[in-house]
């Protein structure tokens, strides 16, 4: 679950972490009220999850209230289209004024899981304030890496400070910085921690900027963090999907898949890519499946209009295959079908799913994996 900059920067400052004065505001009337506050002008941005929002506009200094209202006029309520968002952007529900500040230099810092060893790493760089990936690409020797394990060792930090070109005054305080995020981070179940910039303001260090996002799964814990989540900010057919139960992630292809397991659904969405196609989606409808969630999940990917072909890939395992058929048909009745489908089903009762799905005659039936993915394909216009 990802969060708005606003609400990561509380949660830092009440870690101990400086952070500019700030003020959401969910209207152009109430940004001008809040501009008031910022006698020294304002830079007003914003708040979607998603990064690069400078480079599409989502960030505007201003002079005047006047002007911090037009900019929230401009931003509140509308899409806002950033490299991260993909094509069909993210509304954006609130802007964030924040007093302007002069920064010295801008470091950049982040917490985040190291999925390889199963644990935290600490990432920074003295070059913060622009995309880490570029930085990485350009500039490798820029980033430093620490794996902290259970404590925070001092030699850790001052290789960190080192390498961001801290004074004594400023590593004491990335330790504590750093030792706060990191009982927090556990104590939380974050999965990252991101400060881009971390500014060194009047030689001290103040996060200007935030994100961070937290295990849906471990949410259940965390009954504060869950009243932070901004649906608005969630694909509504994502949405959709967590309200029925089913394991759904938007891709930006045109080959609808469902699936049942999360293995299968990654090596069918891996063998259309392979073979030129570009999936729309990962939806896993369980192993243990029944003929109404396959009908809500076919539902689901009718409504997505990118789609031009539909690939269901079913191993039927603890499912039966002729459960699944009778979904389909039941889907299909009630739905009727727009563009190609086209079915594999193998094990329980595969041969009376098949009978099932070709006395419908509106089905691509096919025992064959390789044949069934390019048959989607070709359905779908062919490789790209």
């Amino acid at each position: 679950m990802k969060v708005h900059e606003y609400q990561a920067k509380e949660i830092l400052q009440k870690c101990g972490i400086a952070i500019p004065e700030q003020i959401v505001a969910f209207s152009p009337a109430e940004a001008r009220a809040a501009a008031d506050h910022f006698p020294n002008g304002c830079v007003v941005k914003a708040q979607v999850h998603s990064g690069g929002r400078g480079k599409a506009g989502g960030v505007v200094i201003c002079s005047s209230p006047e002007e911090a209202e037009r900019a929230a006029d401009a931003l509140i309520g509308r899409k806002l289209v950033t490299r991260q968002s993909g094509p069909e952007g993210l509304v954006v529900p609130a802007v964030l004024l924040t007093e302007k500040v002069d920064i010295d230099r801008e470091l950049y810092l982040a917490l985040a899981i190291d999925t390889v060893r199963a644990e935290v790493v600490i990432i920074a760089s003295p070059n913060g304030g622009m995309e880490i990936e570029e930085v990485a690409a350009k500039h490798p020797e820029q980033i430093v890496q620490i794996h902290p394990g259970r404590s925070l060792a001092g030699a850790d930090v001052r290789v960190l400070a080192d390498k961001c070109g801290l004074d004594e005054t400023q590593r004491v305080k990335l330790r504590d910085i750093l030792s706060a995020l990191l009982d927090y981070m556990r104590e939380k179940d974050a999965t990252l921690i991101e400060i881009n910039p971390l500014g060194i303001v009047r030689g001290q260090l103040m996060a200007l900027d935030a994100r961070m996002t937290f295990d849906e799964n471990a949410l259940f814990r965390h009954p504060e963090l869950k009243e932070l989540e901004d649906l608005t900010q969630i694909d509504p057919l994502e949405r959709r999907a967590r309200e029925i139960g089913l394991e759904y992630v938007r891709l930006d292809g045109d080959i609808a898949c469902l699936v049942n397991g999360a293995g299968l659904a990654m090596a069918t969405m891996d063998l259309i890519h392979g073979y030129g196609g570009k999936p729309a989606n990962f939806l896993d409808v369980g192993g243990g499946t029944s003929a109404e969630k396959i009908t809500a999940a076919f539902e689901l990917l009718m409504d997505d209009p990118r789609i031009k072909s539909i690939f269901v890939n079913i191993f039927g395992g603890i499912v039966r295959c002729d459960l699944v058929a009778e979904g389909l048909v039941q889907a299909l009745r009630k739905t009727g079908l727009s563009v190609p489908l086209v079915v594999r089903l193998r094990g329980t009762c595969e041969a009376e799913g098949r009978a099932i799905l070709d006395r419908a005659g509106l089905v691509r039936v096919t025992e064959d994996l390789t044949e069934a993915a390019r048959m989607a394909i070709s359905c779908a216009g062919g490789s790209r």
